[in-house]
């Protein structure tokens, strides 16, 4: 299957301006509170009308502006699960599947058992909503949704109101429960570790534009773009000064740089993840390496972050330990610096 998402909308001083298009069958949307994310989904699923653009899920067009094609969002065959599942509270769980079904009364009462069954629904068909549990929740919404066999399944910030163990547990049933479904999911998220885990393509939303589009593991390993890196976890970076291809300083850290590879012409900013650097005993200062002057520090519990001191006024370089290599620190004392790898550097705009 495929989708292509092609939307533009002005609300006041906000402009939403989306395209892409995929072949994945996971799709994850990733950005920060106020970016359009919810916005993108909701236009895809027919709740919001984008001033101009297009929609189609693989070759059906559900919205396209010039052609003035609208279909209503009963029509689009797109099901939505909202962040609080939007369940109707006094309707049992049979009701609940039953709502959204069409045809005789024989077949909706059996796809209602089918659906019981596959979401291990069994013994609550005459329990409501708000009996049940937040996984049984859950999984009560994904079965009204998958009852009528949508074509696209969109999932607003699914757990973002869950505690961590919660959150989870929820999220591998609900990979397990969508493991045989043919149609495309599109997961919108704040929370890099939800996209990482659930999604092959991935788009980064930065104030109502893509910032970056690709396959989900490629854009956490270069980025390319500084909010791109941002929202997938880094979180230092430095101005950059390019100097050649293959010289340059990271202004704001006093480091110089020079790498086998090459640096972009583009690249403007360079990011390091807090987990990469590595401790160096012993050594004098030069290329690729940052002086450990340790400013701050956190005990955590399966970590030990330390903060750096960088040139820029009031902004620490993180240095985050994993508790399996806390040893060596102990060990052999605190480095003199931090070493910079040249493939975890990240070159960006």
């Amino acid at each position: 299957m495929s989708v292509r998402v092609e939307i533009s909308r002005q609300l006041g001083d906000f402009r939403l301006d989306i395209r892409f298009s995929s072949e994945s069958r996971r799709i994850g949307i990733l950005g920060a509170s106020g970016c359009g994310k919810s916005m993108t989904l909701k236009s895809i699923a027919g709740i919001e009308l984008p001033d101009d653009g297009h929609i189609e899920i693989d070759g059906r067009v559900l919205f396209d502006r010039k052609s003035k094609v609208n279909l209503r969002p009963q029509k689009r065959n797109v099901g939505y699960l909202f962040q609080n599942y939007a369940l109707f509270p006094t309707m049992t769980v049979g009701q609940n599947i039953a709502a959204g079904l069409k045809g005789k009364r024989a077949e909706k009462e059996k796809r209602v058992r089918e659906m019981i069954r596959k979401f291990s629904l069994q013994g609550l068909e005459k329990h409501l909503p708000g009996q049940l549990s937040g996984g049984q929740q859950q999984r009560l919404a994904l079965a009204r949704i998958m009852a009528y066999e949508p074509d696209m399944i969109l999932l607003d910030e699914p757990f973002s109101a869950l505690d961590m163990y919660l959150k989870d547990r929820l999220q591998r049933e609900m990979s397990e429960m969508l493991q045989d479904y043919p149609g495309i999911v599109i997961l919108v998220s704040h929370n890099r570790d939800e996209v990482y885990r659930f999604c092959e393509d991935l788009a980064v939303i930065d104030r109502g534009r893509i910032a970056v589009f690709g396959k989900t593991k490629e854009i956490f390993a270069n980025p390319v773009s500084r909010e791109a890196a941002r929202l997938t976890g880094c979180k230092n970076f430095s101005r950059l000064q390019r100097i050649d291809s293959h010289r340059g300083a990271a202004l704001d850290w006093g480091v110089d740089l020079h790498v086998e590879g090459e640096i972009p012409e583009y690249a403007k900013w360079i990011g390091y993840r807090a987990h990469d650097f590595v401790p160096l005993w012993g050594k004098k200062a030069g290329e690729n390496r940052l002086r450990a002057e340790i400013v701050e520090q956190a005990e955590l519990p399966f970590e030990r972050n330390y903060y750096i001191r960088g040139r820029k006024d009031n902004e620490a370089i993180c240095w985050f330990v994993q508790r399996e290599n806390m040893a060596l620190l102990e060990t052999r004392g605190m480095p003199d610096y931090l070493g910079l790898e040249e493939e975890k550097m990240l070159f960006l705009k």
